[in-house]
């Protein structure tokens, strides 16, 4: 077989000589991104194989797992906790509901731990067996590139396996990025946090993000007392302020402790827990301290700019828009680019590099009106452009839509959060560019939106939709009267 490259599109070969090599594709790295893009490419007829660190709950730099981030330490045992942890707040609104619920219900977290654990090891197995359904050969060790065609995956006993592949697909995904400060080593990642042994009755959160977001929900819904600290005035940065601004004002109604534009100076280990100091001279007492500050592109120990492949100032594999290396044998995917790293996008970027090169269909990978959520207590979900996006971005006014309301189930259980809606339309073109949602369901309303956007909707559209009633997703098609209009001039925010 002769090697090819894309070229204009199309592949092309880059020499005359034909060559044999083990395998058509070898794949390093068998999380969500790189078993699609194995499995598909088997499915077009290329023999595959892929290299996988051995099954942990806690990843290192010698141990893993087929699933990757998203299932055995990410997305999938996430969203379980986030399930148990909504269950307090369920428990509390049931009694207005003629529940006759004790007051003092006991949590089991072990119990919940058996759960989760067995759940992540069946979906371990389940991805095992769809590599070995599609005639993917599994290779369990760490794998390192050695050549532009050639690979070396060493197993647990020490052996090194050397396999030359046509092609070579870097799927290895990312890794949580830890704070350098005195004390670091007595701060967990959210690898850790998915897994202690004993639910903490006190928790320091670091971080703005999503992961900070969610587990400070978590652990607050399990009843510990909860701290989060973020540099900016508000979290969530890069979402639509508004909604930014939304999340905040849950978070603490639900008793979480916000601590705005204020940073971890140094933790100490004593008796009675872990003592946090602040920049701002404040001392906090804790069980855990999570680190939530971003993950770091995993490609440290690939060998790949021995190779001669290109990384980025974070350690990022540089690729073109079809997701190939400056060395045509060379493409990655997933989180190990740091494009948008998100399980779905990296499902997507795999289905387009499996038709790129061995479906005849060259295939980019579409990052336009991509959903998501960020799965607080109630969650946050979004697509498109937040109207900071659409003041930098469009070429005239922007029409703002907004609805805030008590969900109807809020009326009798007594609490008080409210559910935001948003949609953001072009005022030219009439076409809907943003939409957002923070309140129950939102992350299952918004899939539905983004088909919409998606297919170039405008809010004519989305009015002359019949809702469901009585719903809270009838509200995105009932937002008649606008409640703001923006210029492109206006002062963008920087919270």
């Amino acid at each position: 077989m002769s090697r090819k490259m894309l070229i204009d599109g199309e592949l092309s070969d880059t020499n005359g000589e034909e060559a044999n090599y083990d395998f058509d594709l070898f794949v390093i790295g068998a999380g969500s991104g790189g078993v699609r893009a194995a499995r598909f490419s088997a499915n077009f007829g290329a023999k595959v194989g892929i290299c996988e660190l051995p099954f942990h709950p806690i990843s290192s730099e010698v141990v893993g797992g087929v699933g990757g981030t998203c299932v055995i330490r990410g997305c999938v045992p996430k969203k379980i906790l986030v399930y148990a942890a909504s269950f307090g707040g369920e428990i509390e609104d049931a009694r207005n509901y003629g529940w006759e619920v004790p007051e003092n219900a006991d949590f089991n977290w072990r119990k919940l731990l058996q759960k989760k654990t067995a759940e992540i090891i069946r979906l371990n197995g389940v991805y095992k067996r769809l590599l070995s359904n599609a005639g993917v050969k599994l290779y369990e060790g760490e794998g390192q590139v050695v050549g532009p065609h050639e690979v070396q995956v060493t197993q647990l006993d020490g052996t090194k396996l050397s396999y030359t592949a046509k092609y070579i697909l870097i799927a290895t995904g990312s890794r949580a990025h830890r704070l350098t400060i005195p004390g670091q080593e007595l701060a967990i990642t959210s690898d850790e946090a998915l897994s202690l042994e004993e639910l903490p009755k006190r928790v320091v959160v670091l971080g703005g993000g999503y992961i900070a977001v969610e587990f400070a929900s978590i652990w607050r819904g399990m009843g510990a007392t909860v701290d989060l600290f973020f540099r900016k005035e508000l979290p969530l940065r890069g979402f639509d302020d508004e909604m930014r601004a939304v999340v905040a004002r849950n978070l603490e109604g639900r008793g979480i402790n916000m601590h705005p534009r204020t940073n971890l100076k140094e933790l100490i280990k004593t008796e009675d827990g872990i003592k946090v100091l602040t920049d701002h001279g404040e001392e906090f007492l804790t069980d855990v301290v999570l680190f939530a500050t971003g993950r770091a592109p995993n490609t440290k120990r690939l060998n790949l700019e021995a190779v001669g492949v290109e990384l980025d100032k974070v350690g990022a594999v540089k690729v073109d828009e079809y997701s190939c290396t400056n060395l045509p044998s060379i493409w990655a995917i997933g989180d190990v680019t740091n494009r948008m790293n998100l399980t779905p996008v990296a499902l997507m970027e795999g289905t387009c590099f499996a038709k790129t090169v061995f479906g005849g269909s060259p295939s980019k990978p579409d990052y336009d009106n991509v959903p998501s959520a960020v799965f607080s207590i109630p969650p946050l979900s979004v697509v498109g452009l937040s109207e900071e996006q659409a003041i930098q971005q469009a070429n005239g006014d922007i029409l703002v839509f907004t609805s805030t309301f008590k969900p109807m189930k809020n009326t009798v259980s007594g609490r008080q959060e409210k559910t935001i809606m948003k949609l953001l339309v072009d005022a030219e073109t009439d076409k809907v560019i943003g939409a957002s949602m923070c309140g129950p369901d939102a992350p299952e309303i918004m899939q539905g939106i983004a088909v919409a956007l998606k297919c170039g909707a405008t809010k004519a559209q989305f009015d002359s939709t019949v809702g469901i009633h009585p719903s809270a997703a009838e509200e995105f098609v009932t937002m008649r009267t606008e409640t703001g209009r923006v210029s492109v001039s206006s002062r963008k925010t920087n919270l």
